[in-house]
């Protein structure tokens, strides 16, 4: 039965949980193709190896246009790339609010991040540090910091194991 009216009586309403996704634009189809809905670039270590290798050639994300830029040509030619670019472009929040956002919802989440959310989540805490180097001392760059420390608190409790989450909460 589809009716949100229980068959307990007419006056019990049933509740759904929602999960609030936290990254909503990666549930939409990206250029053209079903197979980036979702999408996710790391798999593997070696996918985590090009990662670090990407981001230390001096690989960043331009948040006025929205692109990831590679500076080293071989490694922007790797097709294995366009699934990053996909994520930097497309998934991940570049505006200050969306990244606020986004620090919320991880601060009221319960149990570990999903894998996608994870990686999502580490990536969005680069982009912010890459933010702060573009951003002038005074308020806004206080936000921009105080973002990035929420996302590293995130990712900090993320990693901690269960058992030392209950006994330091």
């Amino acid at each position: 039965m589809n009716s949100p009216i229980d068959s307990k009586g007419p006056y019990t309403i049933k509740v759904q949980k929602r999960s609030i996704a936290l990254f909503p634009s990666a549930f939409r189809v990206k250029r053209g193709t079903p197979a980036l809905l979702n999408p996710t670039f790391q798999k593997s270590a070696e996918d985590a190896s090009l990662l670090y290798e990407v981001l230390w050639s001096g690989g960043y994300m331009d948040a006025v246009n929205g692109m990831l830029h590679i500076s080293d040509q071989e490694l922007a030619s790797m097709r294995k790339l366009e699934l990053l670019e996909v994520l930097c472009e497309d998934v991940l929040p570049r505006s200050l609010s969306e990244i606020q956002r986004l620090s919320a919802q991880l601060e009221l989440r319960r149990g570990s991040l999903r894998m996608d959310d994870f990686e999502r989540t580490v990536l969005t805490m680069v982009f912010t540090a890459q933010q702060l180097q573009h951003t002038s001392p005074g308020h806004q760059r206080e936000l921009w910091v105080n973002a990035l420390l929420r996302l590293y608190k995130a990712i900090k409790g993320d990693l901690r194991p269960e058992s030392s989450k209950a006994t330091n909460a």
